[in-house]
């Protein structure tokens, strides 16, 4: 009989929840543990679930066979490098890190004891349910925007490391070339970093991937244009529809397929199914995450450069 693999969350806040959920919900796996500093928060998301609560790091790994590290994500890091020492093979949210010798450091961990690291750019799942992996072109460009109102959450990091990240992978995913060059321009607003960036990507092959990046925006948006040789499509992530005049097979009713139902779920299902052997690769590696780690913080260096805006 597989063995129920137990799950552990490092971080009790609203992510922390949601990854609790998850593994209280996957098939052969459970909730066994939640860690947080803070201890009564780890009771709260524990008790939801039946789980104990730990403030005692070296405890709560011992009680778990895999790892989500949900906390703030200055310190996915640690909780990253902690767990794989111990052991176990670690789900990491976004941004995997927030500096290339972490990312580097959490990889070099991997490798070294053969363990699973995958990290939470679940839109890729949606990409998948649209058909896009499978489009037999190449873009041209790419305009991605992820706006949303003020927020008190991952104000530890820039909007950059918190909301572009996402269309970043995207677009990385999408690319047949890397990289070239970085512009932007942003502004600091109520969290002391940057709150705004617009910035465009030039790669060696021609391809340009322009971003648009708030959470000082009126509403929320959450849209990508892709340009291809034979026609456009556009996506609107919040309403789950798409507009497509490439004349690709894509999926039109991806919105009810179930990883696009539940893109979180099927990103950790699809890691639970790596450590069990079951599956190559989870939805997104830890090299695919450290790759657009580099670019976003080349995208926040552009802007540094720059000059920011900064509102009162």
């Amino acid at each position: 009989m597989t063995k129920v693999l137990r799950g552990g969350v490092i971080g009790a806040g609203v992510f922390g929840g949601y990854h609790a959920r998850q593994y209280a919900q996957a098939e052969g796996a459970g909730l066994a543990a939640v860690f947080d500093p803070d201890l009564e928060r780890a009771r709260e998301v524990a008790a939801r679930h039946g789980a104990a609560a730990f403030d005692d790091l070296d405890a709560f790994l011992s009680s778990v066979d895999v790892v989500t590290v949900a906390s703030p994500g200055v310190r996915h890091a640690e909780g990253a490098l902690a767990s794989l020492r111990a052991g176990r093979s670690v789900y990491v949210e976004k941004p995997l890190a927030v500096d290339l010798e972490e990312a580097d450091r959490i990889l070099a961990e991997a490798s070294r004891r053969r363990l699973v690291v995958a990290c939470g750019h679940q839109e890729r799942v949606v990409f998948e349910a649209i058909g896009l992996f499978s489009a037999p072109e190449r873009p041209l460009r790419l305009e991605a925007v992820r706006q949303g109102p003020q927020s008190q959450r991952s104000l530890d990091i820039s909007v950059v490391l918190d909301l572009m990240v996402h269309d970043i992978d995207l677009a990385l995913s999408l690319a047949a070339g890397a990289p070239l060059a970085a512009e932007g321009e942003g502004d600091v607003a109520y969290s002391g970093g940057l709150d705004a960036v617009r910035a465009e990507v030039t790669f060696d092959d021609g391809f340009t991937a322009v971003f648009d990046a708030s959470r000082m925006a009126p509403e929320r948006r959450r849209t990508m244009r892709v340009v291809y040789p034979s026609g456009e499509l556009e996506i609107d992530f919040l309403a789950r529809t798409f507009r497509n005049t490439t004349g690709f097979d894509l999926n039109p009713d991806f919105a009810e397929t179930p990883g696009a139902r539940d893109p979180l779920g099927a990103s950790v299902g699809a890691f639970l199914a790596c450590v069990r052997g079951e599956r190559d690769r989870p939805v997104v590696t830890g090299e695919e995450a450290a790759r657009a780690l580099d670019l976003a913080l080349a995208i926040e260096q552009a802007v540094e450069e720059t000059g920011p805006r900064h509102h009162l």
